[in-house]
C-alpha cells in the first residue's frame, strides 16, 4: 500500500496527515468541536476528505472522548469509532498506542489503550528517529511532555490520570485555555488586580496581542463573538480586570499580555522540569518541539540551555508541509509509523 491517512480526533479539532510512500505531503486541521455534537465532526470529516483526498488505509487516534458530549470515556470511544467507519469506510485501523493498530471494532474492548493514545503516536515515532530527546508539543488546549530515552518512549503514565500527575500533560494551550486559568490575580496599574471568573478572553487573544499567533492557528470563536483582531483582544482581556478598553494604553494591555504569557509559560516548564526530575536524560538532548505552540517549546529549550529539534525534522515530508505537519504531528505521526509498518506493506 502507498497511501495512508493519518487521522487525530481531538475534543475541538479534527487533524489529518497524508502519506504517499512513508512521505508527509499534506497535513490540514479543521475545527470540530465535540460540544456541539458529532454533527459538527461529521462536517469536518466531509470537509478534510475533500482537500486530503483517499487513501488505502486509514488510520485513527483520539481525544475527543474526554468531551463531555459523551457520559463517560468508554462511550465517546465506541462513538468515535463508529463515526470514524462511517465517515473513512472498512479501510481503517485504530491506533490503541501501547497495544498498536486494532480493528476499529475492538476499540470498546480497549477503552484504556485507545483513549487520549495520541501522543503515543508522536513519542514513537520520536523514539524511533532520536535515541534521546524531550518531546515539548503545545497545542491548542494542551501540551504534552515525553521523554525519550535510549530509543524508547520512558513516560511514566499512560492514561490522562497518570500523566497529569506526573506532568507529562499539561492542561494548557496556545489559543483555547482561558486566561483566568492562569492565575487568580495579576499585575496593571502598578496594583495586584484579582481577577473576574469569567470567560472573558482566551489565551488566543493573548498570543495574538503579542503577535506570536501562528497565522490559523485560531479556529474558534472568540469568547464575546467579536472580531480576530488586536483591538478586540485588547478589549476581551481588558474585561479580565474589570476595565474598558480606553481605560488602559495599548503598552499597558501589551504588558498585561505578556505577563499571562509568562505564566503560561511558567505552567509549562513546571511540567517539563517534573518531568526531567524523573527522566535520566542527557544534558544535551534536544527538546523536540510540536504544535502550533513549537515556539514556546523553542524558547524552553533555550531558557534550559538544551539545543532544540522541530518534530518535521524527524519526518520525510514535502517541504511546503513542513510547519503543518509539526503543528498536526500525532497525525503525522501515526501516518508514517503506519505506512512503514509491517500491516501496510
Amino acid at each position: 500500500m502507498t497511501v495512508v491517512i493519518g487521522w487525530d480526533i481531538g475534543g475541538a479539532h479534527l487533524k489529518a496527515a497524508r502519506a504517499e510512500r512513508g512521505r508527509i505531503v499534506e497535513a490540514i486541521q479543521a475545527a470540530s468541536p465535540l460540544r456541539l455534537g458529532l454533527d459538527r465532526l461529521a462536517q469536518a470529516f466531509a470537509e478534510v476528505k475533500a482537500r486530503i483526498g483517499t487513501a488505502d488505509l486509514h488510520v485513527v487516534t483520539m481525544t475527543g472522548e474526554l468531551a463531555d458530549t459523551f457520559a463517560s470515556r468508554a462511550e465517546g470511544v465506541g462513538q468515535l469509532c463508529a463515526l470514524a467507519v462511517r465517515e473513512l469506510g472498512p479501510a481503517l485501523s485504530l491506533y490503541a498506542g501501547r497495544a498498536g493498530f486494532i480493528a476499529p471494532q475492538d476499540g470498546p474492548r480497549h477503552v484504556e489503550d485507545v483513549a487520549s493514545a495520541n501522543w503515543f503516536a508522536s513519542a514513537s515515532l520520536a523514539a524511533c528517529k532520536q535515541r534521546a530527546a524531550l518531546l515539548v508539543d503545545v497545542g491548542s488546549t494542551t501540551t504534552d511532555v515525553v521523554p525519550v530515552i535510549d530509543g524508547a518512549v520512558a513516560a511514566r503514565g499512560y492514561t490522562d490520570e497518570e500523566r497529569l500527575a506526573a506532568g507529562e500533560l499539561v492542561y494548557t494551550g496556545l489559543v483555547r485555555s482561558f486566561v483566568i486559568a492562569m492565575a487568580d490575580r495579576a499585575p496593571f496599574a502598578g496594583r495586584w488586580s484579582t481577577l473576574i471568573n469569567e470567560n472573558f478572553a482566551t489565551m488566543a487573544d493573548v498570543h495574538r496581542i503579542l503577535e506570536q499567533l501562528p497565522e490559523g492557528a485560531d479556529q474558534m470563536a472568540t469568547a464575546d463573538g467579536r472580531a480576530k483582531s488586536a483591538e478586540a483582544s485588547r478589549a476581551r482581556l481588558a474585561r479580565v480586570v474589570g476595565c474598558d478598553v480606553d481605560g488602559a494604553s495599548e503598552a499597558a494591555w501589551r504588558l498585561l499580555a505578556q505577563w499571562f504569557a509568562e505564566r503560561q509559560m511558567r505552567a509549562i516548564m513546571d511540567g517539563v522540569m517534573l518531568v526531567l526530575s524523573a527522566a535520566s536524560l542527557r544534558p544535551d538532548a534536544p527538546i523536540l518541539a510540536a504544535g502550533i505552540g513549537a515556539a514556546v517549546a523553542e524558547e524552553i529549550a533555550r531558557r534550559l540551555g538544551r539545543p532544540h529539534l522541530s518534530f518535521d525534522a524527524i519526518l520525510d515530508v514535502a517541504p511546503d508541509v513542513c510547519d503543518r505537519a509539526s503543528q498536526c504531528a500525532p497525525a503525522a505521526a501515526l501516518a508514517a509509523l503506519a505506512a512503514t509498518s509491517a500491516m501496510v506493506c
